[in-house]
């Protein structure tokens, strides 16, 4: 174990400043550990499939072939040939099922020595929840990026549910974002789009302390792009926030409407219709198509004796 002097000056009463000297804890054992057996051990079996079939399937019969027409020809080589992507694919989701695996282990294990709860965290005090907030931070980076800035981004949203950082319904997407990664709650079929900031940890300015509250995100919510929601905002079911829209510590938003703006608010009518350059005619003619559309429905289920249900 580490320790350094975090040195912070105070003035008392005399107006004289003063150094307050707190001992910092720092743990890089948790951090070593976690990111090399993460990273080394999600690399195993996948390592151990891909040697097996270079051995003894894609040296003798692909690399020593006699010439490029028998490689075509002969059935082993052939179906040895074909099979290479395949192989590539599955060592490829191999080693993302593992890297889950692991730091599902070392997240459940940091969740037993200390829980996440919501609270304001100080950075100038030793304490466990400080060590296991930064640990917790440090173990989810690479998994995270492993998923999200490979070929199959949409993976993200089992890896958060497997590890148990965050809590995602089915049906929603969350796109490549800054933060994102821990301690929030998305319903089903929300859309977080790309370049959002959702996060539920946020530093209080340059040496202030950490905010730390879970963000819970609705049912059917769609965040357009470049959204910011901070720690602890509920976004109820049915919200659209247009692009930019952002949203401050502890915001709540009721939801089945448009916001917009920093900080968001709701959107109105007549800026709904500003926005989107439409007029009343445009809104007249599309109740009209809705009133002829109902009733050519109707129709049509008459005449096919279907009954009309609520």
């Amino acid at each position: 174990m580490l320790e350094e002097n975090y040195e912070e000056t105070d003035q008392n009463s005399n107006g004289t400043k003063e150094v307050i000297k707190e001992e910092i804890k720092k743990q890089p054992y948790w951090h070593i550990l976690t990111f090399f057996t993460t990273y080394l051990g999600s690399f195993f079996v996948p390592s151990i499939i891909f040697f097996l079939y270079a051995l003894f399937f894609l040296y003798p019969y692909v690399l020593q072939t006699k010439s490029i027409i028998s490689l075509f020809t002969e059935p082993l080589s052939l179906i040895t040939f074909i099979a290479f992507p395949i192989v590539v694919v599955v060592c490829y989701l191999t080693h993302l099922f593992f890297v889950a695996l692991i730091v599902r282990f070392w997240w459940n294990l940091s969740e037993k020595l200390q829980p996440s709860k919501n609270g304001v965290i100080p950075r100038n005090i030793p304490s466990r929840i400080l060590n296991f907030y930064h640990i917790r931070s440090f173990m989810i980076k690479y998994p995270k990026n492993a998923f999200s800035k490979g070929p199959l981004p949409w993976l993200i949203r089992w890896m958060y549910n497997f590890v148990g950082s965050n809590k995602i319904g089915k049906g929603s997407t969350m796109e490549e974002q800054v933060c994102g990664d821990r301690f929030i709650q998305i319903g089903e079929n929300s859309y977080i789009g790309p370049n959002s900031i959702t996060t539920s940890h946020m530093v209080d300015g340059t040496f202030g302390n950490i905010s730390y509250f879970k963000v819970k995100i609705g049912d059917n919510v769609t965040m357009a792009a470049s959204n910011a929601i901070s720690p602890g905002c509920e976004i109820n079911d049915n919200a659209y926030l247009l692009p930019l829209a952002s949203a401050s510590k502890f915001n709540a938003v009721k939801g089945d409407n448009y916001y917009y703006g920093i900080p968001l608010r709701r959107i109105f009518k007549r800026k709904t219709m500003e926005y989107l350059q439409i007029t009343k005619e445009d809104l007249e003619r599309d109740d009209e198509l809705k009133n002829k559309f109902a009733s050519l429905k109707k129709d049509l289920m008459k005449n096919e004796g279907i009954k009309e249900t609520d």
